[in-house]
């Protein structure tokens, strides 16, 4: 594959236009197929689908698509192909207001590609990825002019380069407020734990580390860690919040009166935290907006709309 770059590299101020407010999310993009059915096929089934949609998906991509339709700035930096479903996610970033040109594509490459079982009796989701794509690198993210940038955040992926992503960002703006999302067990993804301001932590990693109480997971945490504030949102139990030295807060979950999509609710709790983060809010409002919105988006089909649906029903 070869690299070909999506633009000029201008700064992220003079992609968006605007300065000091931009976020930079660094991650995946995929396309999702989503095939919402009455309940989850047993093995060798053959069911049909009540309704079949095609999505943005991936991590970063998606907190980006919560933040835009917060009213930021918002810019992508992730690795793409340029294979049809490659140009239809910048297409639909592009159409969210997201700026795809830090982005790297990469000749002969294909999009990464999620298919979603989505079970209507439950609201769960199930997922079969496929990704035959490079992750994007240290150079790659060095070529991305981080002036007029207030805001970075990052999957925790490949965590290789993504320290060294870390170790570029907090050399050259090290005013810069970074968070990094650790959503799975990777070899050596705690070498990234330096770095960020943020960490948000999910429910699948505690558990996977063997995680029985939330608040020990957390304060287990701050030795391995340069970050100041730490969360653990918790799917329907809550979610949990912590400063260094500081007292663990807890919000609890608002659970829609019927539970249709829970995909992305995690993206979802993302962006309403980062966002809540930039205004200023402190850990008690930052969690109870969070686990709301996230809540809402529980209780209706993918994100578009979402945050014009929420204020409606009472969200701020």
């Amino acid at each position: 594959m070869t690299l070909m770059v999506e633009a000029n590299n201008p700064t992220v101020e003079a992609i968006l236009g605007h300065s000091g407010e931009a976020i930079l999310g660094v991650g995946c993009g995929v396309l999702d197929i989503v095939s919402a059915v009455a309940t989850y096929p047993e093995e060798d089934a053959e069911v049909r689908a009540l309704v079949q949609s095609r999505r943005l998906g991936g991590n970063s991509a998606n907190t980006l698509s919560v933040l835009s339709q917060l009213g930021h700035a918002c810019a992508w930096c992730g690795t793409i192909g340029d294979d049809p479903a490659s140009e239809e996610i910048l297409a639909t970033l592009r159409g969210q207001g997201i700026d795809t040109r830090p982005a790297r594509r990469l000749s002969g490459g294909r999009a990464p590609l999620s298919c979603i079982t989505l079970s209507r009796a439950t609201g769960s989701r199930t997922i079969v990825h496929y990704r035959d794509l490079p992750e994007l690198t240290a150079v790659d993210f060095a070529r991305v002019p981080l002036a007029g940038c207030a805001w970075l955040h990052f999957e925790g992926r490949h965590p290789a380069e993504t320290a060294l992503m870390l170790r570029h960002a907090t050399q050259h703006r090290p005013e810069l407020s970074i968070s990094l999302e650790i959503e799975k067990t990777r070899p050596d993804v705690e070498r990234i734990f330096a770095g960020p301001r943020v960490l948000i932590f999910s429910r699948a990693y505690a558990l996977g580390q063997g995680c029985q109480d939330p608040a020990a997971f957390l304060a287990a945490q701050w030795p391995r860690t340069t970050a100041e504030l730490l969360f653990l949102p918790w799917g329907k139990a809550g979610a949990y919040g912590q400063a260094r030295q500081g007292p663990l807060r807890f919000a609890p979950a608002q659970v829609p009166a019927e539970v249709v999509d829970t995909l992305g609710a995690g993206d979802v709790f993302n962006g309403a935290l980062i966002d809540g983060l930039l205004a200023g809010l402190g850990l008690e409002a930052l969690l109870a907006r969070a686990t709301a919105l996230a809540g809402h988006k529980c209780g209706r089909d993918g994100l578009a709309g979402l945050v014009a649906s929420a204020r409606i029903s009472g969200w701020r």
